[in-house]
């Protein structure tokens, strides 16, 4: 059966603006100390590097010239994740794996400041990456892929309206170690009513005086099956 569909476009450096969060183009020159703090917040990155193939890091002189790295790649394509209401760096993401022709792309490189963490900004952020993804660029297929190990990620895919679609054995080698990669997706004919159940839970009237959501972001997606 043939598709009738044009070929997605690739993302762009251009920012993605939220009502609670910006995700913007990665400037080593401004980002480097913000980020690098933002990673060290709690226990100087070990938990949230731990399943990443690069960090922890020590200090600017090795994490400077990786976010270097970062800013000139096309493909992972980074963000850093600024929180609206202090402009503050709070984390990074990327768009990767980008097959246009196919309408596939990934998003991964995914972490957040513990304080940024289950917050209503890390829950826009990935809204819109996914926005961006299905409807300006026209991709049919988000992935999101993980270590096998690692549950809070997996959980977060699931929470985000991600299906679980089987572990590859044997994947990768990270850090010495061998990693079996978890492997989710959302599909283009998904995104409608995935998008309607993100937009609902990130309204404000969803949360009450302390930022505490009313209804969680699974009440909504299953209230719309």
């Amino acid at each position: 059966m043939s598709l009738d569909w044009i070929a997605a476009r690739l993302p762009q450096r251009i920012p993605l603006v939220g009502d609670t969060v910006r995700l913007e183009p990665i400037d080593p020159r401004t980002d480097s100390g913000p980020l690098l703090a933002a990673a060290r917040e709690t226990d100087g990155g070990e938990v949230l590097f731990r399943f990443l193939p690069y960090g922890p890091f020590a200090g600017l002189e090795d994490f400077t010239p990786w976010l270097e790295q970062c800013a000139s790649s096309q493909d992972p394509l980074f963000v850093a994740i600024v929180d609206g209401e202090t402009g503050a760096p709070q984390g990074m993401a990327s768009f990767m794996r980008m097959a246009p022709e196919h309408g596939v792309i990934e998003v991964g490189h995914i972490w957040f400041a513990p304080s940024l963490q289950r917050s209503r900004q890390a829950t826009e952020a990935i809204y819109l990456m996914a926005r961006y993804a299905f409807d300006d660029l026209g991709y049919r297929r988000l992935e999101w892929k993980c270590d096998a190990r690692n549950e809070r990620s997996r959980r977060a895919a699931e929470r985000f309206g991600f299906t679980f679609e089987g572990v590859f054995r044997q994947h990768l080698v990270v850090k010495g170690r061998n990693r079996d990669t978890a492997w989710f997706s959302i599909l283009d004919g998904e995104w409608p009513a995935i998008r309607a159940s993100f937009e609902a839970w990130l309204a404000a009237g969803n949360f009450d005086a302390d930022g505490r959501q009313r209804r969680s972001l699974a009440a909504f997606r299953e209230a719309r099956r």
